[in-house]
């Protein structure tokens, strides 16, 4: 029971390191095209774009991703954490002292961090887990992960009220405090105690830098993988679209009252909903696994369905690109605040249905090879999301609907699938669930 104990409270910490350094980094993302914006019109020689800084990160993200296994095997899951997270606070304080060179530089820093400390951190929640816990654990981290949104945003919203242009002196203090926040989670991280000591969860032999890389080639082509690689890319896609894309599109909407305001509220609304669905699937994984991953997948695909089409009507088309007042499809063609934020918080609900189940099926059938699962799961992910940011300059926002539709829908029915050949391979052998 003791030892039960230790590896929740190990959840816990971990959950609360990483919801101090993506309360920055989402934060940061979810503003960003904004305040480029905002440099841009301070400073003309400044030419970078938010676009491409997070589909630059993303892409290294994804290659990187092949190489975060071996360096797990290396460096064990909380340093790899550490690492991973020291470079997203440099990323945070590199908007200090704008500078196009520096925002690609930090870019390319932090996409290699990320591939880092998302394979640490699928590895170490798999090892402070079990068959039991796994659906458990993955909803109570997601949930504390996602209260990121509620805190950084609640402060851009307070930060960001009443303003066009964000001027210098707001975006040294909203920066200077991000940075200051990421910071404690990597000090929370460092008092991670390593698995298997103390009774803290199990110890992982990942075997050594090669092996591990040839882990990850034989993992991504078995037919399994290759079928959740269909979920993992429609993952990607919408992470990009509400991370950047929407909020960009709901500040540029000028027939808002206070478009800038609604930014930070934005956010707050899909904190809301990813900390429902991981509160949820947390509270209630015992209960909802024994019902299966697919039908809580399936919920979150409809309820992404009626969100799109929401979007669809409420915003101009042309809204990724710039301050526009296009009409709406609404009477008058005028947007609602109310359609917004509603679309905000079904936006993080859905993604928590996702997200949680990919978290449990991966930590259950890949308990002893978690490092390489993970991984791949990211590379995956990070290598859509860095296509939709590289299109998201160019493409109307009917477009990038359309796209989510498709993948979702496809994704959707490639988690099933999996699923059900996953429980029918377990009646058939109760002692094996791994992956075909």
């Amino acid at each position: 029971m003791k030892g039960v104990d230790l590896a929740l409270r190990n959840v816990l910490i971990l959950g609360v390191a990483f919801m101090l350094v993506f309360t920055s980094f989402q934060t940061q993302g979810n503003m960003q095209q904004v305040v480029i914006k905002s440099i841009q019109h301070d400073d003309p020689t400044f030419q970078g774009s938010g676009y491409i800084s997070l589909a630059v990160i993303y892409a290294v993200f994804a290659t990187f991703n092949w190489l975060s296994p071996s360096c797990l095997s290396l460096m064990g899951p909380k340093l790899t954490m550490i690492i991973g997270g020291i470079t997203y606070g440099l990323f945070i304080a590199s908007f200090l002292w704008p500078q196009t060179w520096l925002l690609y530089t930090a870019s390319i820093l932090v996409g290699a961090g990320a591939a880092l400390i998302w394979t640490g951190q699928g590895n170490y929640l798999t090892l402070m887990s079990d068959q039991e816990t796994i659906s458990r654990n993955s909803g109570i981290f997601w949930a504390m992960l996602q209260s990121s949104f509620l805190f950084g945003n609640l402060f851009v919203f307070y930060m960001f009220r009443g303003l066009e242009i964000i001027d210098y002196d707001t975006r040294v203090i909203v920066f200077s405090v991000l940075t200051v926040v990421a910071i404690l989670g990597i000090i929370v991280m460092i008092f991670l105690p390593q698995p298997g000591s103390e009774g803290s969860g199990r110890s992982d032999d990942t075997g050594s830098p090669a092996e591990a890389l040839r882990k990850s080639f034989r993992l991504f082509k078995t037919t399994d993988m290759l079928l959740l690689s269909a979920t993992f890319f429609y993952t990607g896609i919408e992470l990009s679209f509400f991370s950047g894309v929407y909020s960009a599109c709901i500040s540029f909407t000028s027939r808002f009252a206070d478009a800038k305001k609604l930014v930070g509220l934005s956010g707050i609304f899909i904190g809301i909903g990813e900390i429902l669905g991981g509160a949820t699937f947390g509270i209630f994984g015992s209960k909802t696994v024994k019902y299966g991953r697919d039908p809580i997948v399936v919920f979150g695909y409809l309820v992404h369905i009626v969100c799109y089409f929401l979007i669809f009507i409420n915003l101009p088309t042309s809204s990724p690109f710039g301050p526009t007042k296009d009409p709406t499809y609404l009477p008058n063609g005028q947007p609602s605040e109310v359609i917004a934020l509603l679309c905000s918080f079904l936006l993080g609900l859905g993604d928590s249905c996702f997200n949680t189940q990919i978290y449990s099926i991966l930590g259950a059938v890949y308990s002893d090879n978690s490092g390489p699962a993970f991984a791949l799961f990211k590379f995956v992910q990070s290598t859509s999301a860095a296509a939709c940011f590289f299109y998201s300059s160019v493409m109307e926002l009917k477009y990038h609907l359309i796209i989510l539709v498709i993948f979702g829908t496809i994704g959707t029915g490639t988690f099933c699938l999996v699923q059900w050949r996953t429980l029918k391979r377990k009646k058939a052998n109760p002692d094996t669930v791994a992956f075909d």
